[in-house]
């Protein structure tokens, strides 16, 4: 099946980068034998995590059926890589800047963002992103590849004014194909800059399988030729995946410049909700990863440590109803913005070019009204 993951299983180390992603916690909910890396954080902690995960999906269902009710034009499903994005995203200081792509529901509800925040975005409203900078969160990436860029000269901008902070950007296996990633991945290891490039290998840049995007062992093994660190972790364990972005994160706040890290994960849903996978995945392929789902393993994980509790889930099921009707309601029916705000909110003082622009469109609705 092309988007199986079909790697060598070897602990062997191809030229220091491992085939094996590292695992804290097997698909059956086990611990694993792994010891380099700790899985005993507070019990807070660990339910913590759990909780985010299941609130990031929920949020993620309730998107899905706005857009499926048009009340959203698109919509990009995260559903089946949360344990990546909150473990990379919840081992980090506020104070560290994340540059997501499209599909970080997890991570921005981690920085406080809001349902309603994130349903503006979505929605196309004028005032969709406001509020993302304050919360040291950039604003959704659509290009692809971009925000890597972004991500090392903010790395940079710290090194230079001797801040003690670390960016984080989020990519897919399909932005590892772009040149602009190609160029942050280098720019970062030649400059030693603190940055952590996060790839959620979900192994579907749209139609194409990862077997189509490259021929190297791995994502990983690219960070050789970069002259950085580089980790393959399994991205369906939130565990580990907090394990080895903290490694990193201390790595680069001590100087030692960027890592390359890839979470092997699964897309369960469409790429968007435009596109039909029935066209180029199995039913086979499907059922093999909805094996290795991502919270039913931490659940089973957590009962066995004695931190799952039935109370633990009725009130992580009482606040996802309390933010899916909270996004709800800032979605359904919502007021269109003036089209006038397209053009007035790019800069402070709007520009001559802007402004004759703004002239054109209300001269061409003031004319279809007359019609």
């Amino acid at each position: 099946m092309a988007g199986i993951d079909a790697s060598p299983r070897t602990h062997a180390s191809h030229s220091g980068v491992e085939l094996e992603p590292i695992q804290l916690v097997a698909p059956d909910g086990t611990a694993t034998a792994e010891t380099r890396y700790r899985r005993n954080l507070p019990p807070e902690t660990l339910t913590w995590l759990y909780e985010s995960m299941v609130i990031t999906r929920e949020l993620d269902t309730e998107f899905v059926n706005l857009q499926r009710q048009g009340e959203l034009a698109l919509f990009a499903s995260c559903r089946g890589q949360e344990a990546t994005q909150i473990g990379a995203a919840a081992c980090l200081p506020k104070t560290d800047w994340l540059f997501p792509q499209y599909r970080e529901i997890g991570a921005f509800l981690l920085r406080g963002l809001t349902p309603a925040q994130l349903g503006a975005v979505w929605r196309g409203k004028w005032h969709g992103g406001l509020g993302f900078t304050e919360k040291c969160v950039a604003p959704i990436s659509i290009p692809i590849g971009t925000q890597g860029l972004h991500a090392v000269g903010a790395a940079m901008a710290a090194q230079r004014l001797g801040e003690d902070s670390v960016t984080l950007a989020f990519l897919g296996d399909g932005a590892t194909s772009e040149g602009d990633a190609h160029e942050a991945l280098n720019f970062a290891a030649v400059f030693k800059a603190p940055c952590i490039f996060v790839v959620q290998n979900n192994h579907w840049a749209i139609s194409v399988p990862v077997s189509r995007q490259q021929a190297g062992p791995s994502i990983a093994h690219r960070a050789i030729g970069y002259g950085m660190p580089g980790i393959r972790v399994d991205g369906n364990d939130v565990l580990a995946c907090y394990a080895v972005t903290a490694e990193a994160a201390r790595r680069a706040r001590d100087g030692g410049g960027p890592t390359l890290i890839e979470a092997v994960t699964y897309r369960m849903g469409p790429h968007t909700t435009s596109d039909d996978p029935t066209r180029y995945r199995s039913d086979e392929e499907l059922e093999y990863w909805a094996t290795r789902d991502p919270i039913e393993r931490y659940r089973i994980y957590l009962q066995a440590e004695g931190v799952w509790t039935a109370r633990l889930e009725d009130r992580i099921a009482a606040r996802s109803k309390r933010l899916r009707a909270e996004l709800r309601e800032s979605v359904v029916d919502a007021v269109d913005f003036e089209i006038t705000d397209v053009f007035d909110t790019v800069y402070h003082d709007i520009t001559p070019d802007l402004l004759a622009q703004r002239a054109q469109v209300l001269a061409e609705i003031a004319k279809e009204a007359e019609a």
